[in-house]
């Protein structure tokens, strides 16, 4: 068994809980007010921002690389397509679980990338395992707010979070033995993966970290795609 990848995925999978953790600390140590609200909000931003260097910098390449351009672009429409009808759907329902969903929704396919392509190229795996840490930290935060503001209690909460920490560690296992010898099935799910994902960056996660007359937040995003540059030349 893999050590190296369990351990890539356990980290990336790990940030979810501890996401949650942060943001009950927060919600509880520090007093509503105008820093607070902006402090949330950057952090979103600077979650859009990662993700965004995600797609931008390893899924999309990726694609790129192993497909032909309709193959490329069929995955990619495929996946924006299958997630609008999904928040469609989410948004209908109202439902308590919307926010754990929409971060589900580009967790469990990243992780399964990064199980498959951990045999084939490390260096770009290690990557990967990094971005999704990252764009998970705040993800987590965000939706553990919205989850407890909803009705759901602190405590069944944070056990949620702690099992869905696991869930990385799985799809990256069976990315690893199932999908490693199919590199074209592989570059299709990133592909798909960022279609969707690029489609809730501009329909939910941008658009709620938006502050009227602030323009500090907005520099979050950059920061958040400089961190990904950064990852993407140091390897």
């Amino acid at each position: 068994m893999p050590i190296k990848l369990i351990m890539f995925s356990g980290f990336a999978g790990a940030t979810v809980f501890i996401g949650g953790l942060l943001a009950n600390s927060f919600d509880h140590h520090v007093e509503d007010s105008p820093l607070k609200r902006q402090i949330i909000h950057t952090l979103m931003s600077f979650g859009a921002g990662i993700i965004l260097s995600a797609v931008a910098l390893v899924l999309i390449p990726k694609g790129l690389e192993e497909l032909s351009l309709f193959a490329v672009a069929s995955s990619f429409f495929l996946g924006a397509l299958i997630f609008m009808l999904i928040d469609q759907r989410l948004a209908k329902s109202g439902g308590q679980q919307a926010t754990l969903l929409a971060m589900m929704m580009d967790f469990i396919p990243e992780s399964l990338a990064l199980g498959a392509v951990f045999a084939i190229e490390p260096d770009m795996a290690t990557l990967l395992a990094i971005f999704i840490g990252l764009q998970n930290l705040p993800e987590a935060f965000n939706s553990f707010r919205d989850l407890v503001r909803s009705g759901i209690s602190v405590s069944k909460t944070l056990v949620v979070f702690f099992f869905f920490s696991f869930f990385g560690v799985i799809a990256a296992l069976i990315g690893h033995y199932f999908l490693r010898e199919h590199t074209d099935l592989t570059a299709h799910l990133m592909t798909f993966a960022s279609g969707g994902i690029l489609y809730l960056l501009i329909q939910d996660i941008i658009p709620e970290s938006k502050m009227q007359n602030n323009y500090i937040i907005s520099l979050g995003a950059s920061l958040g795609f400089l961190v990904g540059i950064i990852g993407e030349k140091m390897i």
